[in-house]
């Protein structure tokens, strides 16, 4: 009996033989984030790296209070994160539980936090990037003084 157009329960005839699926590849994995191991990146700041699909790159951040990422962070393909817990500041900017940050192509930044935070967060490949419509000419390395 082919059920592939099934949108919900059908009136099954209890003689009917049951056909269970093919068994497959699972398609789906998921993590506990705290039982992936957390590298240490600086002073009261750990780096998760999670599985994800070619050209792309997954992680959570977590920083202690009081804690500042140990270095000038720089993004080719730009960053993007999400802020679980806690609070991050860029700059001036203080930016709580609930809010997307996207930083584009050739950006800088280095982030602190007084509260301590977890962020969640993505960037692509080079490859990746320039295969999503990226252009080479955005990545120029260039120097802004706003980015430090």
């Amino acid at each position: 009996m082919d059920r592939s157009n099934d949108t919900g329960p059908q009136d099954v005839p209890n003689d009917a033989p049951f056909e269970a699926p093919a068994p497959a590849p699972p398609a789906m994995q998921a993590w506990a984030i705290d039982a992936v191991p957390a590298l240490q990146v600086g002073e009261g700041c750990t780096r998760r790296d999670l599985p994800a699909g070619p050209g792309v790159r997954v992680w959570v951040v977590d920083m202690a209070p009081g804690a500042q990422w140990p270095v000038l962070d720089h993004h080719e393909t730009g960053e993007s994160y999400y802020v679980i817990a806690g609070e991050v500041i860029e700059g001036q900017a203080r930016f709580g539980p609930g809010t997307y940050v996207y930083f584009a192509p050739d950006s800088r930044h280095r982030p602190h936090t007084e509260t301590g935070v977890r962020l969640i967060g993505m960037n692509l490949g080079y490859s990746a990037f320039l295969a999503a419509g990226g252009s080479p000419e955005s990545i120029t390395h260039c120097y802004h003084p706003t980015q430090g």
